[in-house]
């Protein structure tokens, strides 16, 4: 006989399946992000020498972004949608740091690259795209 007072069971559905790139590129995303963290504290004189101008500011946004990435990389393996928006907000945030550090507009374009494939990747795979599941 069923309780009264518990709550029906909900029903146990799998989490949609997700296309193989998508995994890749955000298992590639989160590793890029975490070594660019980790890396460019200590690569301040390797840009100097570059020609470049870094900034304690530029350098710590940089490093807030990868963190960020990481973030917005885990949200978008939970399927949520804002993970998608907060790596679209970083590539815009870098684009302007890139280039008050002297990074040239070329490369600095070059860093849009990323955004695009994500948003690729969310929506390619047929039965297994994964846009219309982010939530």
């Amino acid at each position: 006989m069923d309780d009264p007072s518990q709550p029906p069971p909900l029903p146990t559905q799998s989490p949609p399946p997700r296309h193989g790139c998508l995994t890749t590129w955000l298992i590639l995303m989160l590793v890029a992000n975490a070594a660019t963290a980790i890396v460019t504290p200590f690569s301040v004189a390797g840009m100097r020498n570059a020609g470049l101008q870094p900034s304690p500011i530029g350098i710590g946004v940089i490093v807030i972004c990868a963190i960020a990435n990481i973030a917005f990389a885990i949200a978008l393996f939970r399927w949520q949608k804002w993970g998608f928006y907060g790596f679209a907000v970083t590539t815009a945030i870098a684009l302007i740091t890139n280039l008050s550090l002297g990074v040239g507009i070329g490369r600095t374009v070059l860093g849009l690259i990323g955004i695009v494939l994500l948003y690729w990747v969310l929506n390619m795979g047929g039965t297994n795209k994964a846009w219309p599941y982010l939530k």
